[in-house]
Order: C-alpha cells, then sequence, then structure tokens
C-alpha cells in the first residue's frame, strides 16, 4: 500500500497516543484498523481468519468517533 494515510478516529481513553484508532486512505477508498490483534484460536476460528489476514479489536469508540464526525 503505497497511499498515505489519515486519522480518522481514536480512543478517545488514549493516554501514550498509540491507541486503537481508524485510519483512512487518501483517496477514500480503504480503512485500516489500529487495534489489539485477536489471538483467541476459539474466537479466530469463529471468524474463519484465512492465512494473510489478522482480527483486530477496537474499542466502540474508535468506530462512532468516525461516524459521528460524517453526520
Amino acid at each position: 500500500m503505497g497511499t498515505s494515510l489519515r486519522k480518522l478516529s481514536g480512543d478517545p481513553e488514549c493516554k501514550n497516543g498509540a491507541c486503537p484508532a481508524l485510519w483512512g486512505t487518501a483517496d477514500g477508498k480503504d480503512y485500516v484498523v489500529q487495534g489489539h490483534v485477536v489471538t483467541d484460536p476459539e474466537v479466530l476460528a469463529r471468524l474463519g481468519t484465512p492465512e494473510g489476514e489478522a482480527a483486530v479489536m477496537v474499542p466502540a469508540a474508535v468506530l462512532k468517533g468516525d461516524f459521528r464526525a460524517r453526520r
């Protein structure tokens, strides 16, 4: 991915700046979700996560922050 990213929303509870966040590409076609990697085998099996993909968990407020900003 050679495109620039802009931060759309972050965890409002973040104290150190390196927290779960939602990023968007400059062209608005893709998103990058930054969060805590899900490693629980049961959860990954339920999701059917294939090789090469990862599941991340983010606080609901991260996504809600972006949805509110779009109104």
